[in-house]
């Protein structure tokens, strides 16, 4: 008999989501899936050509039906957009829950980043018709909200902090990213270990490619080393950490690095006002938001990459995608961060890792990352390779995911 899931995300292709992947992979094993979703954004917060308030609200990609709903783009990404954005999603999609409580699922899946609470439909539909909810938890909230927002107030924090507990605790099960977070979770819902798997993230086939590099995209990266960063430029990125460690680095040897960055998102203006304030703007190349399918080839030309993360014990927990697919690129890593992201680092031994927001530290291992060998960071590269083959694989994660969703007693290690 045929396996039906509902997949629950505020975030979907033409966005740049792994959510997608996911699904279009599950119908590839024989799944039916629908998706119910928003109107695409993100990460610019203007709605993606083809789509605005009167939709479409139907459409299907991949073999994937996809119900869209509205809500409130993050347009100018200020922080009372990213506030009625985040609100407007289950307000708009709890109208939809009639429409899937006619179907029969075996499984309800939330694919969970920012904010929690678009959570909160799965849960509802779970409620009502008695199939499992599974959440991914891939922002700890309400840690990664702070990350983004320093909330102070304290009669706020404590209900940002009872409403990311009550869906938790709501959902049927949890995934985590890692064990620390598996234990976080466990802590704050009460839910027995059976009922929360650790399945890391996985990065599409193509970022193990060896691509050839176009010329334009080689020309972004010279001569020397060439720092990469790809992916959303946000506040949880601490970004500023590798502007403060280029402007240490150049101190001591100039012009012997650079850095490039590829992507978008709220926090982007303020990251290139931030280089120019440092005197390292001529450091630092902006290419702005490029498809999924084109960053192996800037990868490929990088020297090194770069992932960073604000200093934060439950953020910690987390293993940046990006650590996924920066290992299948091959190329040395220079990890700012703490927790399960470092330890990947350390353990793979492909790269350099640094505690969160500390540039000095940061520095050093960008300066000692140039003075390397070709030798030797060829083998860093290599075994961050090994590492992905070995714990990142996409194949491998997707039968964990599938074995979880569909599994009665949902009982993984």
């Amino acid at each position: 008999m045929t396996k039906r899931i509902l997949v629950v995300s505020q975030h979907y292709w033409p966005e740049n989501f792994r959510i997608t992947d996911i699904c279009e992979a599950f119908v590839q094993r024989g799944i039916e899936v629908d998706v119910l979703c928003g109107l695409p954004n993100y990460p610019k917060g203007e709605f993606f050509d083809g789509y605005g308030w009167k939709g479409p609200f139907q459409e299907e990609r991949g073999g994937v039906h996809i119900y869209r709903c509205r809500e409130i783009p993050r347009q100018g990404n200020t922080k009372s957009r990213i506030f009625w954005n985040y609100v407007s999603f289950p307000f708009f999609a709890r109208f939809q829950i009639g429409r899937f409580k006619k179907k029969r699922y075996d499984a309800i899946f939330s694919y969970e980043t920012s904010p929690v609470m678009m959570a909160y439909p799965a849960i509802r539909l779970a409620q009502k018709t008695g199939v499992p909810c599974t959440v991914y938890v891939l922002d700890q909230w309400p840690e990664n909200l702070y990350s983004v927002f320093p909330v102070k107030n304290r009669f706020l924090r404590k209900a940002v902090q009872i409403v990311s507990d009550w869906h938790y605790r709501k959902a049927d099960r949890l995934i985590a990213l890692s064990p620390q977070a598996r234990t976080h979770l466990a802590k704050v819902t009460g839910k027995p270990p059976e009922k929360i798997a650790v399945i890391p993230q996985y990065c599409e086939d193509f970022y193990a490619q060896r691509p050839e590099v176009p010329e334009d995209i080689r020309a972004l990266f010279g001569c020397g080393l060439t720092v990469l960063f790809a992916g959303n430029i946000s506040p949880a990125q601490s970004l500023e950490t590798l502007v403060l460690a280029a402007k240490k680095a150049q101190a001591k040897m100039p012009d012997a690095i650079r850095y490039v960055i590829v992507g978008d998102g709220m926090s982007r203006s303020d990251l290139e006002h931030f280089c120019a304030q440092q005197h390292v703007a001529h450091l630092f190349t902006f290419t702005g938001q490029k498809k999924a399918e084109e960053i192996p080839a800037y990868q490929a030309a990088a020297g090194a990459l770069f992932a960073g993360l604000n200093r934060s014990d439950m953020l910690g927990f987390t293993i940046p995608a990006k650590i996924a697919s920066y290992c299948a690129a091959g190329r040395p890593i220079l990890a700012s961060m703490d927790g399960a992201g470092a330890d990947v680092v350390r353990q793979a031994e492909c790269g350099f890792a640094s505690p969160a927001e500390d540039a000095d530290k940061l520095a050093d291992n960008l300066l000692a990352l140039a003075v390397a060998s070709p030798e030797e960071r060829a083998r860093m590269g290599d075994a961050g390779f090994a590492y992905y083959q070995a714990h990142f694989r996409r194949d491998a994660i997707l039968d964990d995911l599938e074995s979880f969703l569909f599994t009665s007693k949902g009982i993984l290690p």
